[in-house]
């Protein structure tokens, strides 16, 4: 029993560790000037998402996002990024840039 409890706070603590952060590149994102929607979703991505999902959406810590669109509607996108689910952390984008990138993810087909 407390080796699984061990196994489960290094792991959750790993996943953390490499999910987390971005206060400040998610101000940086607020800054951007003039990019489109889509880059400057994809970079908010980059900045706080792609150490678990990959930088081409392919999946690593957390699962493939390349067909996301497929599965769940801008809404449903955005809940999860607010509230996370599994093992992903809830606001790890804050703001406008849930919109943004829960827009961005529910285009990929």
């Amino acid at each position: 029993m407390k080796k699984k409890l061990f196994g489960l706070f290094i792991g959750t603590a790993l996943l953390l560790a490499a999910c987390g952060g971005g206060d400040e590149a998610a101000d940086n994102n607020n800054k951007d000037s003039g990019g489109s929607t889509a880059s400057t979703a994809e970079q908010i991505f980059q900045q706080n998402c792609a150490s678990c999902h990959g930088q081409d959406l392919e999946g690593k810590i957390g699962p493939s996002l390349q067909k996301v669109g497929s599965k769940y509607s801008k809404d449903e996108i955005k809940q999860i990024i607010e509230k996370g689910r599994g093992g992903m952390p809830g606001g790890l984008i804050q703001g406008e840039n849930v919109d943004k990138v829960a827009e961005w993810l529910a285009s990929k087909k």
